[in-house]
């Protein structure tokens, strides 16, 4: 046994010797899987051009906002941390994170540093435990790893065995980066695109208005209006499939979808167009085009995935001096049922549709999840994600949603992250957390023994390629 939190090879499972037993050999069973992330934010090009990585808190800490958020709320200003390219001294910059690293105790984003830290760069676990004492030592640990030839993107992609990488990516993005590593031989992973349109389909961004011109510009084959605009999606969406996209994103603020008439539809597109649609027009704009997006993923076979429930760039202040994506993202309350209800009347049975549910509202899981996936065909529950994609709400989840939707109908774990290095030590955490509800079900004669090693590999491997078209 060690003392090191992150060396022992029991975190996270039960605390009961019976059940940590069965949980030990479940784990055990897929510790080694490839890693599938269907759902990313990683950029193509870290992968395409393997430009070695700079420094520790350009790496680390300043486009982490699961980080830099907490760091702010104890004081540290994102001035100092090299938020939204503002300009820090990174080795300041980390001092500053070493100081405050207790105020993580007990978070998801402390667990998976600590794993980063020790795992991947070897800081010893009495370094870690007392990293404010120990800052300019682990940083320069920490730099010289980043220097050493085998700690580029591609490498590490390799030794982290990961099988697919999604990207997030505009409608009009070339892709160029993700053609150039499907051409080269000597790389073997995959990675592939994910088409992201909310700017393009939501009239309250306020580049809303010039990416529809240019879209429409570039890609709309000449026609002209609402039916030009409907054009260019369907083809910068063929494009993607055809640089091996498997989902189209959506990260909409609430769920609501609406199914107007293609008259009702213009006539708000137009009014967008002139600048004159009220917050109504917006939001029902934004709703029909959600039964737009399940259309067209129905016809080219894009996975739809759904994000909403996220109230973006909370402060206003933050937002202005760092731009989006700096952690003032906070979740709010969703409807489920009645806000997807009008998609799912036109496509919620069609075969081969998959529609991925995602929420930070933890209190849909078992009341509006559950049960539509347990209906439609089309249907599958999103992991827990942003806010809810740590140890305790990971097994919320698996209690909230199986007792109604059964294991079959959620979509296999997804990292959501910007964070390259913490993808294996969060992939890790979630397939923990399965063994040890796993090995609970069968402790109290729920399941098989022999099943339950069935389902985990299903949950781990099987559910993500199969939601995912993978």
């Amino acid at each position: 046994m060690t003392d090191s939190l992150s060396a022992n090879p029991d975190r996270l499972l039960p605390a009961d010797p019976g059940t940590r037993q069965i949980a030990r050999e479940l784990y055990a069973d897929v510790e080694r899987f490839p890693i599938l992330s269907p759902h990313g934010h990683v950029p193509a090009e870290w992968i395409a051009d393997d430009v070695p990585f700079t420094d520790p808190t350009s790496l680390l800490i300043s486009p982490d906002h699961y980080v830099t958020r907490l760091l702010h709320a104890s004081g540290v200003p994102l001035s100092e941390l090299g938020v939204g390219g503002s300009a820090s001294d990174a080795r300041a910059a980390w001092r500053r994170f070493a100081d405050a690293w207790p105020i993580f105790d007990g978070t998801a984003s402390g667990y998976w540093l600590r794993e980063e830290f020790e795992h991947l760069f070897g800081l010893p676990g009495s370094m870690v435990d007392a990293l404010g004492a120990n800052a300019d030592a682990s940083y320069d640990a920490i730099a010289a790893k980043l220097a050493e030839p085998g700690f580029r993107p591609r490498r590490l992609f390799e030794d982290f065995n990961i099988e697919v990488l999604a990207t997030t990516d505009d409608p009009l993005d070339t892709l160029e980066a993700h053609a150039r590593i499907a051409k080269d031989e000597s790389f073997a992973g995959r990675v592939v695109p994910t088409f992201r349109p909310d700017p393009y389909i939501n009239i309250a961004h306020p580049e809303w208005a010039a990416r529809v011109e240019r879209i429409s510009d570039e890609a709309s084959d000449g026609v002209a209006g609402y039916a030009g605009y409907l054009r260019a999606l369907e083809n910068r969406r063929r494009y993607f499939v055809e640089h091996g996209a498997v989902s189209a994103d959506h990260g909409v603020r609430t769920p609501l979808t609406l199914k107007l008439s293609a008259s009702e539809a213009e006539a708000l597109f137009e009014k967008g167009r002139r600048g004159e649609a009220t917050a109504a027009d917006r939001d029902a704009f934004e709703a029909h085009m959600m039964v737009e997006m399940a259309r067209m993923s129905v016809e080219d076979g894009l996975v739809m995935t759904i994000h909403p429930g996220s109230f973006r760039n909370h402060h206003a202040p933050t937002f202005a001096a760092y731009g989006a994506d700096t952690g003032h993202d906070i979740p709010f309350a969703v409807n489920y049922t009645e806000g997807v209800r009008a998609l799912l009347q036109e496509y919620g049975t069609v075969k081969d549709f998959h529609l991925v549910l995602f929420t930070l509202d933890e209190t849909v899981f078992s009341r509006e999840l559950a049960p539509l996936a347990g209906f439609y065909p089309s249907v599958y529950i999103g992991a827990p994600w942003w806010f809810l994609d740590a140890p305790d709400a990971m097994l919320r989840f698996r209690s909230a949603v199986t007792e109604t939707a059964g294991f079959s109908r959620s979509s296999g774990f997804i990292d959501d992250t910007r964070a390259f290095c913490s993808i294996p030590a969060r992939h890790d955490t979630s397939r923990r957390i399965e063994a040890s509800f796993l090995a609970r079900l069968v402790a109290e004669h729920r399941i098989t023994e022999t099943r339950a090693h069935e389902l985990i590999v299903d949950i781990v491997d099987g559910a993500p390629r199969r939601v995912f078209k993978l």
